[in-house]
């Protein structure tokens, strides 16, 4: 399993053997990785970014409505499989922080659900967070604000569909024609920026 885990790594992150050479396949600089096969397959994953610089999410509390089927399972300690996995995530990165105290292994928590995400925030502080649900999904800023530290680092937020079809929505389509979806985007895309940024002034 560790070798086929390695081809994925090799893909995405490291170098593929390709007759006499090596090469860089889709060469990103993060991709998403599932942890529950545990170690050994994350392993792989970390080697690579370590050699190449690149980094890794690693699913922890996801924002779908039916994460918590088995993310919000109570283990034998008494703690919830999400906080297993965000602690486990804090420990593979300790190898990887960087000037500002983060690691480059890092974590998706959504931000559909608030209490999760604080609560993994103050167990994992030197994890940086892809933190999805925002807008479409239902995520507020004042939910994705408890994602991010005192100084406002330490997370991105991801927008899909309210950025993607932003002239479909309440706020813009009175605004924006269908032809006129980039601005919309952009318009939707501002307005997002200013909502956050909301949260952190003083």
């Amino acid at each position: 399993m560790d070798q086929q885990q390695s081809g994925y790594s090799n893909a995405f992150l490291g170098r593929t053997p390709i007759g006499e050479k090596e090469e860089a396949i889709y060469d990103v600089d993060f991709v998403t990785v599932n942890p529950y096969m545990g170690t050994d397959c994350i392993k792989p994953f970390i080697e690579d970014c370590k050699k190449y610089e690149k980094g890794i999410f690693i699913l922890v509390k996801t924002s779908n409505p039916s994460s918590g089927e088995l993310q919000d399972l109570t283990l034998e300690n008494h703690q919830e499989v999400y906080l297993q996995v965000a602690n486990l995530v804090e420990k593979w990165g300790e190898e990887l922080r960087g000037k500002y105290g983060y690691s480059s292994i890092a974590a998706v928590v959504g931000a559909t659900y608030p209490k999760q995400l604080e609560q993994i925030r103050k167990a994992s502080p030197h994890t940086y967070f892809l933190i999805p649900g925002y807008g479409a999904q239902g995520g507020k800023a004042q939910d994705i604000a408890l994602g991010f530290d005192l100084n406002g680092l330490g997370g991105i937020v991801n927008a899909s569909r309210s950025l993607m079809c932003a002239y479909q929505s309440e706020k813009w389509k009175n605004q924006y024609c269908e032809q006129e979806y980039a601005k919309a985007t952009r318009a939707e895309a501002i307005r997002m920026k200013e909502d956050l940024n909301g949260m952190f002034k003083d």
